[in-house]
């Protein structure tokens, strides 16, 4: 089973409102298409649902924030969904949508209901779920795609997650030297504070999270497709890897 998240940067154009980046999605499409095993997949928001939220300055704690802001955050990723769900399909592939709340408890995940979308998975489709604004109490909160990729790695233990972004891979600041290998260093990408969700860091800090359960992570250009299934075989793989050395 491979676990693939999508990075809103990659499916969207995220400088201009609500803009997919349709033939980035087609190109991504068709290479999970030639995939012959198990995939869950995962987006992020981009110029749908993170523009929203920074607009409404809504973030992954739970607070009351805009009604306004909430239903546009989930009206416009219900919309990406659909983009990328329909590209998935057009190309061979046989998606299936599980929305965040359906293995959410507010901002608990339900192992049963994860355990479900690893199921899923095994019949050939492909479960596709995404960043969103859920319900906590009488509050709300930002789910990013990054947090979602590791509840799931946490329960169903797939062969390897994937990143797929914008830039090659981890970069060293102010160099920017490519880190292939992951190790202790904290390294620093410019903007990555600007994210609502954690941008760079978070995604770090769920990968090094990730790999101590055991699972190697890849962190790899999405705008080239090709490096998704170099990464996946093991072949001349170019990005930044996480080994996975097992401690929970």
């Amino acid at each position: 089973m491979i676990l693939i998240k999508l990075g809103g940067s990659i499916i969207t154009n995220k400088s201009r409102k609500t803009s997919p980046r349709k033939k980035a999605i087609d190109a991504i499409a068709k290479t999970l298409a030639g995939i012959r095993e198990p995939i869950i997949l995962v987006h992020g928001g981009g110029s749908y649902g993170h523009y929203w939220s920074v607009k409404y300055d809504m973030h992954t704690k739970p607070e009351k924030y805009d009604i306004e802001g909430v239903a546009k955050v989930k009206n416009s990723m219900v919309e990406l969904n659909k983009i990328i769900l329909d590209a998935l399909q057009k190309n061979a592939n046989h998606p299936y949508c599980v929305q965040p709340a359906c293995f959410m408890n507010t901002d608990k995940p339900m192992r049963n209901k994860i355990k479900e979308i690893g199921e899923i998975s095994k019949t050939g489709m492909i479960p596709v779920t995404y960043g969103d604004a859920l319900w906590h109490g009488k509050k709300t909160y930002i789910l990013s795609g990054d947090s979602i990729m590791g509840h799931v790695a946490k329960v169903l233990r797939p062969r390897l997650c994937i990143f797929a972004m914008n830039v090659d891979g981890l970069l060293n600041s102010p160099n920017g030297e490519l880190i292939r290998e992951y190790s202790q260093q904290v390294p620093t990408m410019p903007g990555s504070d600007k994210d609502v969700t954690g941008g760079m860091m978070r995604k770090v800090k769920e990968a090094k999270r990730i790999s101590q359960y055991g699972i190697r992570v890849f962190f790899v250009n999405g705008n080239k497709p090709d490096r998704i299934t170099k990464a996946i075989k093991d072949s001349k793989f170019h990005g930044t890897i996480f080994r996975g050395k097992r401690r929970v």
